[in-house]
């Protein structure tokens, strides 16, 4: 099972829309996917919803695509604390990890990726080298959560594809 975190708690956010996209086309591809938004949970203690989190989303994964906006030139402390409340062994040893960037401007989220990156190694998962990074997110996704642009979507797919056999 891929488990896709949508790396913010903000309302209605662009990263969510992102993540259901993954989610739609992955399912297209007859992939096995949840989805889990940040929004409106609890996890910056291991408290009963956290536990929730991670034996419904997060152990049962084999697999993570981590969708993660800009936050001051890295990403979200929110998903940071998800990650720090989780059992880290049973949770992300040698498991795999896809990242996905987004912004308003114009680098989508790069430093965050590389400093996910490097968390994730530290965790012992494994990253996919090919990270996407979605620059100008509303010129790419529209508020209703549509693909604006075709080349994107086919980023979106050749980036998944690539990961099912990884």
């Amino acid at each position: 099972m891929i488990t896709i975190i949508s790396g913010t708690n903000r309302k209605d956010s662009m990263s969510l829309r992102v993540a259901n996209i993954y989610a739609r086309l992955l399912r297209d591809l007859g992939a096995d996917v949840k989805v889990l938004s940040l929004e409106n949970v609890q996890v910056w203690t291991r408290g009963e919803e956290m536990i929730f989190i991670e034996k419904n989303f997060l152990l049962a994964a084999d697999k993570y695509i981590f969708v993660m906006p800009e936050y001051n030139a890295s990403f979200p402390g929110i998903l940071k604390c998800m990650i720090d409340n989780s059992d880290v062994r049973n949770v992300w040893w040698n498991k795999k990890a896809l990242l996905a960037g987004i912004s308003d401007g114009r680098a989508g989220n790069l430093r965050g990726l590389e400093h996910m990156t490097a968390i994730l190694h530290y965790l012992k998962v494994t990253v996919w080298h090919n990270k996407l990074i979605l620059s100008k997110i509303k010129e790419e996704v529209s508020l209703g959560g549509e693909i604006l642009k075709p080349e994107t979507e086919s980023l979106i797919l050749q980036q998944i594809k690539e990961f099912l056999s990884f």
